[in-house]
């Protein structure tokens, strides 16, 4: 498991994309889980969203998203940098 742990919805439109190839070869310390559902009633059908250590990121984009993720991961390294 990695020290930042990235969760996504399986029913999130950012599964379109390669999510976790993506985020674990450009980042090997963190771990990407996907789950059938995170309990956040209908929010993944809103916009695209994921967890980074249980802080809710989201985009208006896939792609703004993701970038939003990358963001708050290396904000989360940081810390053990």
């Amino acid at each position: 498991m990695g020290i930042v742990v990235v969760e996504v919805c399986d029913g999130n439109a950012i599964t379109k994309i390669d999510i976790e190839g993506i985020i674990e070869s450009e980042f090997p310390e963190v771990a990407v889980l996907k789950n059938e559902c995170l309990a956040f009633c209908g929010l993944c059908r809103v916009r695209p969203f994921a967890l980074v250590n249980n802080r809710r990121i989201f985009g208006k984009t896939v792609e703004e998203c993701l970038d939003k993720v990358r963001a708050a991961i290396k904000e989360e390294l940081a810390v053990y940098q």
